[in-house]
């Protein structure tokens, strides 16, 4: 059966069947995806995450095939109705449907309208009646008039019954329905009479419709969640003549009267049975592909946010601006511990600028501020104009930070685990500041759900959204890496092979005999088996320990090597890192074993030239257009500076300095056409964008990036 596995999911993905069996093989041994695709492309011959996540997919679906077909196998022969031929059949079926199609006629069934014939002895009749052979049918239905089948129309209603439902379960007969909805289907929404006003955002929807193989997933979990709130009625439909017309170009033989009642049978069967159950399959299936598209541009935007460029170990104020309630200064220091927190009320009603203004500078001075962060939400224009008006005795850098989800994180349990002294504001400041310095390490503290990168994100299957979500933020988490002696409980929980207990220990290790000095000294973190130590080590980084390599990404199993080519130079590891001379002169040829290759050795050499090196880009200082603060600044034609804060499948979002985000719809995004937002953008780029409209009443702003 595995062998069988490899051979399937490898014709599936084109990859060669040896790779994903030594790839399934490292998966089966506990083996993590970040840690197979890093540490070991010799096994699995280069692949990467993406189809490493893919191969597991696939064993885990033909896994759940297998199990499925051992339980129908199972009900049938329970029945003792299992022959070779039917066994041999659902034994070589790898197609979900079809094995679901096979089991249909042998399913036990609820009490049907065929059920009940049956009890009443027609099976007999609808069998004549099938065959169309039947010369003089009325006479012959004599014979089945019983007390319990009064006359002739009770008894062809019965056998039509029965015919219907043969019809139904026939594999053919489902194939010739699918084909049809699969290429005329017609997707169609219509508002619930009375809904109009309640469901005003849906009235581009309440008469819609739209062929289903080309709605957009978008316009599709738009019209699933307006069907769910109760506002539209939602139908898919093929062109039912010509589906109709197949059915009885299949079933129906001659023009007698037999005939006549296999036509009837027929448009029962479709209408009844046939219709509604590929209605179901198909609205299931369009749901499913709507979900996955959804789930994948939230994952991407998720990878580009996580993997936003980071200021660094500097020290930060972060703001959290307000009006009433006064703005929430937090002083933190370079590893984003509290050193200060207090509040200052420049802006309206107070106005209580000037002392403000002092306030803000003395902090500065006193803790040695290197940036500000600025939360994006209320006042966040008027406290930015206001912090860069003041006069500082140092260069200080000022950004604005989005705030989305800080609020999630400042009342949830992890906050308050961390700050159990300070209320909702202070916290949120906090993780204003720290969200600038590595957004990464604060953002993985937060659902992801609520950062404020999705589309749809509540409306898809959601195990299958956060599989997807936890398997991004484990991937950027690992590509980017974490100091063992800074990083919280949230962060290393990401780390291959650790999860929440282990990152749990090595905390609580690291608070009662202080700062790991080498990788080695994990091994003694209570649970940390070898295995977990394998997976994890080359992702933890020990900044100014014993041995240099301890803060790269070369793997400690790998330390020989590296070893090895010092030695050969008659030098240290230490020269070996900083001297490029050396490494020129290595002949990397002359290390490779039988399981270390020239892809681990290019690795080494690439870490070795810039070891424990950020893969995220420089952070870049970005201001807005000063003039504008709210929508009735927007005029037609206006060019104003902005930051991508989301994309999805029609385009992206830009914050251009006002409350509303507006949209750069995809026609608008290029003077090319694109197929995809993200070949023009990425989350948090800094763009030009120009005002096409402004609808004040819907307090909505449609932008252009077209020859800007």
């Amino acid at each position: 059966m595995i062998t069988l596995f490899h051979t399937l999911i490898s014709r599936s993905l084109n990859i060669p069947s040896g790779q994903v069996e030594r790839t399934i093989g490292l998966l089966k041994e506990g083996a993590t995806i970040p840690f197979i695709s890093r540490y070991r492309k010799e096994v699995t011959g280069g692949l990467d995450e993406v189809q490493i996540s893919t191969i597991k997919d696939q064993y885990d679906k033909l896994t759940e095939i297998t199990k499925r077909k051992e339980t129908i196998l199972s009900s049938i022969e329970e029945q003792g109705k299992l022959t070779p031929e039917l066994k041999k059949r659902i034994e070589e079926s790898w197609d979900s449907t079809e094995i679901e199609d096979i089991y249909l006629p042998y399913k036990p069934k609820r009490v049907t309208r065929a059920e009940i014939a049956r009890k009443k002895g027609l099976e007999p009749l609808a069998d004549i009646i099938m065959k169309q052979n039947e010369r003089d049918l009325d006479v012959r239905i004599q014979a089945f008039l019983t007390d319990e089948v009064k006359d002739e129309k009770e008894a062809l209603q019965g056998a039509r019954d029965i015919i219907a439902e043969w019809v139904n379960e026939n594999e053919e007969a489902r194939n010739s329905v699918r084909n049809s909805f699969q290429h005329t289907a017609i997707i169609t929404s219509k508002v619930i009479k009375g809904k109009e006003e309640e469901g005003a955002k849906y009235k581009d929807y309440f008469e819609f419709s739209e062929p289903l193989n080309r709605i957009s997933s978008h316009r599709l979990l738009a019209l699933r969640r307006g069907e769910t709130e109760g506002v539209l009625r939602v139908s898919i439909s093929p062109d039912t003549d010509n589906c109709v017309d197949r059915l009885k170009r299949r079933f129906v033989k001659g023009r007698n009267a037999s005939s006549e009642q296999v036509a009837e049978a027929i448009d029962d069967s479709f209408k009844r049975l046939l219709k509604p159950a590929i209605e179901t399959e198909f609205s299931h299936l369009s749901k499913e592909k709507a979900d996955e598209e959804a789930i994948r541009v939230f994952a991407e935007n998720l990878r580009q946010l996580l993997l936003a460029p980071p200021l660094g170990q500097k020290r930060v104020l972060g703001v959290d601006p307000g009006y009433r309630t006064g703005c929430k200064l937090v002083c933190l220091d370079e590893q984003g511990n509290l050193l200060h927190n207090e509040a200052i009320y420049p802006h309206p009603p107070q106005n209580e600028k000037g002392k403000a203004a002092a306030k803000v500078s003395q902090l500065v001075a006193t803790y040695a501020i290197d940036a500000i962060a600025i939360g994006n939400g209320t006042a966040s224009r008027e406290t930015e104009q206001f912090i860069v008006n003041i006069q500082y005795n140092r260069k200080i850098q000022v950004f604005v930070v989005s705030e989305n989800g800080a609020s999630i994180y400042s009342a949830s349990k992890t906050a308050r685990d961390e700050f159990p002294e300070y209320d909702v504001t202070v916290r949120g400041a906090i993780s204003i500041g720290r969200r600038l310095m590595d957004p990464l390490a604060e953002l993985v503290k937060i659902d992801a759900k609520s950062i404020g990168v999705g589309q749809y994100q509540h409306d898809v299957d959601q195990p299958a959204l956060k599989k997807s979500l936890d398997q991004t933020v484990e991937s950027c988490v690992n590509l980017v890496g974490v100091n063992v002696n800074t990083a919280s409980k949230h962060l290393l929980t990401y780390i291959s092979g650790l999860g929440p207990a282990l990152a749990q220990n090595i905390v609580d290790y690291r608070t009662e005999h202080g700062p790991f000095k080498t990788r080695k000294e994990l091994m003694k973190v209570p649970r940390m088996g070898e295995k977990a130590f394998e997976q994890c080590a080359g992702f933890l980084r020990i900044q100014g320990g014993k041995n240099p390599l301890d803060n790269s990404a070369v793997h400690p199993e790998s330390y020989p090597i590296v070893e090895c080519m010092a030695q050969g130079l008659n030098c240290s590891v230490e020269e070996l890192i900083s001297n490029k001379e050396l490494k020129k002169k290595l002949k990397l040829e002359k290390f490779t074993t039988e399981t270390v290759g020239m892809p681990t050795l290019l690795d080494i050499m690439e870490e070795l030239d810039k070891p424990g090196r950020d893969p995220r880009q420089t952070i870049q200082v970005f201001s807005f257009d000063s003039t504008v603060k709210t929508i009735e600044d927007l005029k037609t034609g206006l060019v104003l500076p902005g930051i991508v804060t989301n994309i999805t499948n029609f385009g992206c979002f830009v914050d251009v300095g006002i409350k509303e985000n507006g949209l750069v719809h995809i026609s608008e995004m290029a003077d090319r056409f694109i197929n995809d937002p993200t070949e023009v953008v990425s989350i948090h780029q800094h763009v030009k964008v120009k005002v096409l409209n402004v609808d004040f009443a819907r307090k909505r702003v449609q932008l252009s990036m077209k020859g800007l």
